[in-house]
């Protein structure tokens, strides 16, 4: 092991290289932050994992630019239908066909593998990030200058290290980064086991459908998933006198998925049993140790947001990040992180449970409070995104902690590619004074001359500015100049990062 003097320095380590730590890599990249990644599997895990992001997590991959790499790799999802044991649609939950305002369709399908080959050689646009793949972190020794982080090449078993001013833990619901942090974990009290079981097609099942289905059976609930190309999936509930082992026996798996499909329809391409868990950090930082997707959070996996809810903390992080290593923060703004996403992700595990509650039961009063009922229709479900919790939003005025909308320019192509990962002040004329100290501050100006759509909304919402963070996040609203002078004076954002577009 060599001594300190002669370890490599990096401002980030990241522990782990899934679509998390991969995306996260990628900001800190765009950043120019010097990041390493340290990877313990030799390549990308093969087989489906998430099925499911969103529009938001789709706006997150613009803005690393790897946007239109990912799209050949997606279909986009029609929604989600509850049934009956009968058959009866309990709850609809179509999603829209149209672009949101974020700029993406609401829901996308792809194949977990491709995603992560996608970001993965993303990093290689970075001449200051690097990956290291075998690479097995096993301690974490943390002073007040940085943390040594310890760990084997499995290639050869030697023992190395290196310099981090900040490690990321993003490994996943065992996480050893967790571990040295000595977080514990809140139980939000949802573990059930489920046979997972992905199928590639051998003919073509036009029958099966593009919907999710939540087959809401007491004796024995089920999900369905239409993946990419051939790739189908089910998700069966193991009961509480089946052992693990045997129900994943191919044989099982068969009589199991035999009311659907049958072997010469299809080729298993995987079937374990996983245990499905509801649980959430309680603390996400220790110094200079913090923890990022489910080594956060873990979520049942019925609203598909298990990923989307890591691809948000990367969001909201490496901006933070960024802007203490610069010294353009002090470090006590790294506290925002947990406060501002917890409440987010929690609301969201919590809607995950209800739904649960809706394909375990036969009662499905419990379930139909998740949405509207209507007379002799089943009940339309729509899904709100939670708002930011406290942090470095200014709770008290309009829009504060909501996603901003993405904008088409003049030119037909969207805002965030001028933008960048960037604090941004929409506003109607970048004549006034503010917007002039704002620029002075790094700060991005997107005016109506700009987006002909930016006027209207700034008007429709009774404001003459918002000032946008790097997530997207609204930070603050102005209603008029005299506030718009105090929301500029109140921060100093990071300066610029260009597109990765």
């Amino acid at each position: 092991m060599q001594d300190k003097s002669a370890l490599e320095e990096f401002d980030v380590v990241i522990v782990g290289r899934g679509p998390v730590g991969a995306t996260l890599a990628n900001l800190l990249g765009l950043c120019g932050v010097r990041t390493l990644v340290l990877e313990r599997e030799a390549r990308t895990y093969h087989l489906p994992r998430a099925v499911h992001f969103d529009d938001e997590c789709m706006r997150v991959f613009q803005t690393i630019g790897l946007a239109d790499a990912i799209l050949p790799h997606v279909i986009l999802s029609p929604g989600m239908l509850f049934l009956d044991a009968d058959g009866r649609m309990l709850l609809d939950w179509s999603r829209p066909r149209t672009l949101t305002p974020m700029g993406w369709h609401l829901s996308y399908r792809f194949h977990q593998p491709d995603l992560e080959d996608v970001l993965t050689r993303g990093l290689a646009r970075w001449p200051h990030v690097s990956l290291r793949n075998r690479c097995d972190v096993f301690a974490l020794d943390q002073d007040e200058d940085g943390v040594r982080v310890r760990y084997e090449d499995l290639t050869n078993g030697r023992l190395c290290g290196v310099r981090a001013g900040y490690v990321v833990g993003c490994d996943g619901a065992r996480s050893l980064v967790r571990r040295f942090i000595g977080s514990g974990m809140d139980d939000l009290g949802f573990h059930e086991r489920w046979l997972v079981i992905d199928v590639l097609l051998k003919r073509d099942r036009d029958d099966l459908g593009d919907y999710s289905l939540q087959h809401c059976d007491p004796r024995r609930p089920a999900t369905y998933v239409r993946g990419t190309g051939a790739r189908r999936r089910w998700e069966i509930t193991v009961l509480p006198d089946e052992d693990s082992n045997d129900v994943a026996q191919p044989a099982k798996v068969w009589e199991l998925l035999s009311r659907w499909i049958t072997p010469e329809d299809a080729e298993l391409e995987r079937a374990a049993v996983y245990t499905f868990h509801s649980v959430i950090a309680q603390q996400w930082r220790n110094g200079r140790l913090l923890l990022a997707g489910d080594s956060a959070h873990q979520t049942p996996p019925f609203l598909g947001q298990g990923m989307c809810a890591g691809i948000r903390d990367a969001a909201n992080l490496a901006w933070k990040l960024d802007a203490v290593i610069r010294g353009a923060a002090d470090s006590g703004v790294l506290d925002t992180y947990q406060s501002e996403r917890l409440p987010h992700v929690r609301e969201f595990i919590e809607l995950a449970i209800r739904l649960g509650g809706v394909i375990n039961t036969k009662a499905t009063e419990a379930g139909l409070a998740a949405g509207e009922a209507r007379e002799n229709a089943p009940v339309k479900l729509e899904v709100k995104k939670p708002l930011l919790g406290p942090g470095l939003v200014s709770r008290d005025l309009p829009l504060a902690g909501h996603l901003a909308p993405q904008f088409t320019l003049s030119d037909g192509s969207p805002s965030d590619d001028r933008t960048g990962y960037s604090h941004v002040l929409l506003v109607e004329t970048a004549a006034a004074p503010s917007s002039r100290q704002a620029l002075s501050q790094g700060i991005r100006i997107l005016t109506s001359d700009d987006a002909s759509s930016l006027g209207p909304w700034l008007r429709e919402h009774g404001i003459v500015a918002a000032l946008v963070r790097p997530d997207r996040y609204v930070r603050g609203t102005a209603c008029n100049e005299a506030e718009l002078d105090r929301l500029i004076a109140a921060i100093a954002p990071p300066t610029h990062v260009p597109s990765a577009a």
